[in-house]
């Protein structure tokens, strides 16, 4: 399995799209929304309506890379939260492994006054 570098951005497209857009119909995509450059260093990550094929598109200095995976027998847990959701490399990571991200949580923040 690859990994990505754990600096980049990570942003994940709620709405399915056509399988059969290549480089430039998800560059436009990406276009389309607001505040999002897609020569940026970030990776966007789109899906189908099945939920059992992704798309991973990124910029790498000269040219984009297009990454595609086919599960055969699965879906893909997609998050629903917002229209572009941010995530992590490491979540993208979990969402390619099949992890609910939405079934995740963390422990809360806590704050103390003293330490005795």
């Amino acid at each position: 399995m690859f990994r990505l570098d754990p600096g980049l951005k990570v942003h994940v497209h709620r709405d399915a799209v056509d399988g059969r857009k290549s480089i430039n119909g998800l560059a436009a995509i990406v276009e389309q929304a607001p505040g999002l450059d897609p020569f940026a260093l970030a990776v966007y990550v789109f899906c189908n309506r099945r939920r059992d094929r992704i798309k991973l598109l990124l910029w790498d200095r000269n040219g984009f890379w297009l990454m595609f995976k086919r599960l055969e027998a699965d879906r893909f847990a997609w998050p629903r939260e917002a229209a572009v959701l941010a995530l992590s490399v490491e979540q993208l990571h979990w969402l390619l492994d099949g992890i609910d991200l939405s079934a995740m949580h963390k422990h809360p923040q806590r704050s103390y006054a003293r330490a005795s």
